[in-house]
């Protein structure tokens, strides 16, 4: 049976109709009395609740073009949750099973959302020394370990998103091209944070092939500035999905302008202040942008735009201490 097209009565064939075209929303209370402008995008509108259902789409899709992935098969994918949950809401409307393996150090509301999903979650110890609640660099290995060891036995597809190129394409010509598009081409700086590098890349790329002057700035883990050329002190940090101390396969430094190091108490700071001033209710990742943000905006050109993204929402930190009872 056909699927129904209503699209022209504002009726979507699939959740998946909905991943993209998200709002950017001016900060004019959080960054009053600075020279710059902060525009935040606000990603936990996607249906996965992330700024990685965009990604999740676009890697599934390409793999069905190709090939790669067949009807009724396997995927599975290591993540810090949200490339995970954007797999799942993907596959479930495709009909794939989806294997998400995970570290324990991710926050438990990550894990369950994927199981609701219907996922199956493979949680990997975490390294010897952790802390609750902080993914390191040697978690990370761990965890791409068990993916590795799960897809050669299973002969499942890996979506394999810190090597992929549809990943950076993905916000090449979705996230990047929105940003453009939604400041009339005037975005002077766009500030995020790395991890696959996926997004900062694929950003980058769509507003720096439009206008040259652009401005980009990677944000990293102020105790990991490994990008930076800085001195590792210590790879354990809050900002789950990025930062994982160590250079990413998909990155590319020409795409890049300058660097900013964050610590997990400004992320915190600015997160919750974003919720009690702005409305906006993100996680640690979002803190630590819009921290990198208000830093630019402080000694940017008057009238400067300055972008970053809010890569999910806060209800997927409940169980720590970002948001304390």
């Amino acid at each position: 049976m056909a699927e129904r097209d209503d699209r022209s009565t504002g009726i979507l064939p699939s959740i998946l109709d909905a991943i993209g075209h998200t709002p950017l929303v001016a900060l004019d209370r959080i960054a009053r009395d600075r020279p710059g402008r902060v525009l935040l995008k606000i990603e936990f509108f996607n249906p996965g609740f992330s700024i990685k259902d965009r990604i999740a789409l676009k890697i599934i899709e390409d793999a069905e073009r190709s090939g790669k992935l067949k009807p009724g098969g396997t995927v599975i994918e290591l993540t810090s949750g949200n490339t995970g949950t954007g797999l799942a809401v993907v596959c479930a409307v495709k009909g794939y099973r989806l294997i998400a393996v995970m570290s324990e150090g991710n926050s438990v509301e990550r894990r369950r959302m994927l199981a609701a999903l219907g996922a199956r979650v493979e949680l990997v110890p975490q390294a010897a020394g952790a802390r609750s609640g902080q993914v390191s660099k040697e978690d990370l290995d761990l965890v791409d370990q068990r993916t590795e060891e799960l897809t050669r036995e299973l002969g499942a597809f890996r979506a394999d998103q810190f090597h992929n190129p549809s990943n950076v394409e993905a916000h090449e010509l979705t996230t990047g091209a929105e940003i453009w598009e939604q400041t009339e081409g005037k975005v002077g700086v766009f500030v995020g944070t790395v991890g696959t590098a996926g997004t900062f890349m694929g950003i980058a790329r769509a507003l720096k092939k439009r206008r040259s002057d652009v401005r980009t700035y990677a944000v990293e883990p102020a105790s990991a500035p490994i990008l930076a050329g800085g001195k590792v002190v210590d790879t354990r940090h809050k900002i789950q999905g990025a930062g994982y101390a160590q250079v990413p396969p998909l990155w590319d430094p020409a795409f890049c302008d300058g660097f900013l190091g964050i610590s997990d108490e400004e992320a915190i700071e600015v997160a919750r202040r974003l919720a009690r001033e702005e409305g906006i209710f993100g996680g640690f990742s979002t803190g630590a942008n819009v921290a990198a943000a208000l830093r630019l905006a402080s000694t940017a050109v008057p009238g400067t735009l300055i972008v970053t993204t809010a890569n999910d929402t806060g209800l997927k930190y409940l169980s720590t201490d970002l948001f304390p009872e």
